[in-house]
């Protein structure tokens, strides 16, 4: 059992610093444009107002790329983006509201998406179609249907498909992972990770003329049809079920991700939950803004998620983190550095990343966003293994929507470990999958 554990961390760990080590994705010589090692590769980014602007600015750091063509549906952020991107780079980008429109750009290799949440998949898989290389932020899917799609119309176009899951490409997260393969903490059987920050209240939206600068259509893009609100656009979608994921999604995804590559782990056979909106009660948010989750599996092994969205108080003296449990040690990490103690807690490793990332700001920049781009661009010039493929995080996304699934359901859940389905409970089952505007189906038929 421990040889299989330790070979199976190792193998990831070898995956996720440039060995390729058949993850399911595809190799340079499969591509329909070979892009050689020194060529340009000419980026459309989507969704340009806050993570989008920050893809955008660590594209023009890189050697040899070009960002070619900005999309947004909201023609103010539009203009601004490409005054600023002209400004700072000296070129013009294309304009485009409509991600469609670029992706049907032949000029363009590879589309970065930050569009919110419910979009992320169905608007990859055109890009996949659309002859595209794939830079999709997380979540990679806004239902667990959505994941299975991804990874199959990666498989069958034959391109790269990289999620922001960039703590994936941490030099600091990377070691402890070395470290955990060989053995450096023991067995390990159980991690913890948290976050927690203080938002305020999103208010109660009232029904509003939409803004002259926004396509409404557009952005809801393949989400069923709703009147406009004033509460909604830029940043709330995130709390509302229908467009957003809740708060498990847009940040524990990312901590969740470590923690399963640290244990080994994929599915789950039992989840529990439990929390809710305890905070400013009598607004519009949807989703839970505390809530502990639990995920244990058929070997014994845990991991928790706790997340407090309005109560700032961090653990660890961090607003968001990892704690790894092994049976000769542990391990703590955060997208900066890596602490290695003891069984008795005694500190004997420290390592600082060179490049600091943000945490728990809203646009998350800094070193890790530019390893994990690098590492994108690498993988489409010379076939480098993803770090972050959708083969390897699509597990630790449906971990998150299994959390909400079971605090909706009352608290818990059983899981089929192999599928990840819930097992007797078909009300569950319903947040499986979703219902699409006509003409925006995600199909790869």
């Amino acid at each position: 059992m421990k040889k299989t554990r330790r070979d199976f961390i190792k193998k990831t760990a070898l995956a996720t610093t440039g060995i390729a080590v058949g993850a399911g994705c595809s190799t340079a010589k499969s591509y329909n444009r070979i892009i050689g090692a020194n060529d340009t590769i000419h980026v459309g980014v989507a969704g340009i107002n806050s993570r989008g602007n920050a893809l955008r600015n660590t594209v023009t750091k890189l050697a040899n790329t070009n960002v070619y063509a900005l999309c947004d549906v909201d023609s103010k952020v539009l203009e601004k983006r490409i005054g600023q991107h002209t400004e700072a780079v000296g070129n013009t980008p294309k304009g485009y509201k409509d991600i469609r429109k670029m992706i049907e750009d032949k000029d363009i290799d590879a589309v970065f998406i930050a569009t919110p949440d419910h979009s992320h998949a169905p608007f990859a898989i055109r890009a996949l179609q659309g002859g595209k290389h794939v830079y999709c932020e997380k979540p990679c899917s806004q239902n667990p249907a959505e994941g299975d799609l991804l990874i199959a119309a990666q498989e069958k176009y034959g391109k790269q498909l990289q999620i922001g899951n960039q703590q994936r490409s941490a030099p600091t997260s990377q070691s402890a992972m070395r470290d955990i393969a060989d053995g450096v903490i023991g067995d390990v059987y159980e991690a913890k990770c948290w976050y927690a920050n203080n938002r305020g209240t999103i208010g109660n939206g009232k029904p509003a003329a939409v803004p002259d600068h926004l396509d409404w259509d557009l952005w809801q893009g393949p989400a069923p049809r709703r009147a406009y609100t004033d509460n909604v656009v830029h940043y709330n979608w995130h709390w509302f079920r229908h467009w957003g994921t809740g708060e498990i999604c847009n940040n524990g995804l990312h901590e969740m991700d470590i923690c399963r590559w640290a244990l080994g782990t994929e599915m789950p056979s039992k989840v529990t939950s439990q929390g809710g909106r305890f905070h400013f009660t009598d607004d519009d948010w949807e989703f839970f803004d505390t809530q502990i989750a639990r995920f244990e599996f058929e070997d014994g092994k845990s991991l928790t998620w706790e997340g407090r969205s309005c109560n700032g108080r961090k653990q660890y003296e961090r607003g968001r983190g990892v704690m790894i449990y092994g049976t000769d040690g542990s391990i703590m990490l955060d997208r900066n550095n890596y602490i290695l103690y003891d069984r008795a807690g005694k500190e004997v490793k420290n390592e600082s990343e060179k490049v600091a990332s943000a945490t728990t700001g809203l646009v998350g920049a800094g070193g890790l966003t530019d390893y994990h781009i690098q590492n994108f661009f690498q993988a489409i010039r010379v076939g480098e293994a993803l770090n972050s493929s959708i083969q390897i995080v699509n597990s630790s996304n449906n971990l998150c929507h299994l959390g909400n699934m079971a605090q909706d359901a009352g608290g818990m859940i059983d899981v089929d470990a192999r599928t990840g389905k819930v097992v007797g409970n078909m009300a569950a089952m319903k947040a499986w999958s979703r219902e699409y505007e006509k003409g925006w189906e995600p199909d790869i038929s």
